[in-house]
């Protein structure tokens, strides 16, 4: 191996590294909404806030300094992009709420950190997909606030390098990955599913 590779990898792996010094790990965490309480809730819509605060970055490197980092769609309004894709997920995740109250899941994003091309090509058995969001829960009707809002991380692993050629050679995405993981959460904090709390570490963003 040329000094250049050499140099280049340790450059990359002391940037990976750096990346996760001081951050505790990554975890997807929720307080669970009481099953005697969500047992009469019934979804009627789902609401999702991306404030235009937040900072989306396109710039092609392994590690952007944003809150929105999303590739995977064509280039244009990141923030209807990660919208649309907050909604269908959480609509999917609060499918068991059959109660008879009708309720609106609002949400606001305030990390959508996918991984660029460019980390997922580059890198093997690293990166991380930051998903956070706050979500409260309204009556439908009244507009009267059910659950105050709380905060929700839906943090994963994502795939990078040979495993993720592997898994788009399935049909399998970034997109399609990170919509389960954020169901799964949901269903999770709303009871109507498994737990799916839990930590990990990994280099990554």
């Amino acid at each position: 191996m040329s000094l250049s590779r050499r140099l280049a990898l340790v450059g990359l792996s002391t940037l990976l590294l750096s990346a996760c010094v001081g951050g505790g790990g990554f975890m997807t965490d929720y307080d669970p909404v009481s099953p005697e309480v969500a047992r009469n809730w019934r979804l009627g819509e789902v609401r999702v806030n991306v404030p235009s605060t937040l900072v989306v970055s396109e710039q092609k490197s392994l590690l952007p300094t944003a809150d929105i980092v999303w590739r995977e769609d064509p280039l244009g309004d990141r923030y209807a992009q990660v919208a649309l894709i907050m909604k269908n997920a959480i609509t999917l995740g609060a499918q068991g709420l059959n109660g008879s109250r009708l309720v609106i899941i609002d949400v606001t994003v305030t990390r959508f950190h996918a991984l660029t091309f460019e980390a997922e090509t580059r890198l093997q058995n690293a990166g991380v997909h930051n998903i956070n969001f706050t979500a409260q829960i309204l009556d439908a009707r009244t507009g009267e606030v059910l659950l105050a809002p709380t905060d929700i991380r839906a943090e994963l692993p994502a795939l990078s390098g040979d495993q993720m050629r592997a898994a788009r050679a399935k049909g399998q995405t970034q997109k399609s990955m990170i919509s389960a993981h954020v169901a799964r959460t949901v269903a999770g904090w709303l009871g109507t599913g498994p737990d799916n709390r839990g930590s990990f570490t990994r280099s990554g963003n």
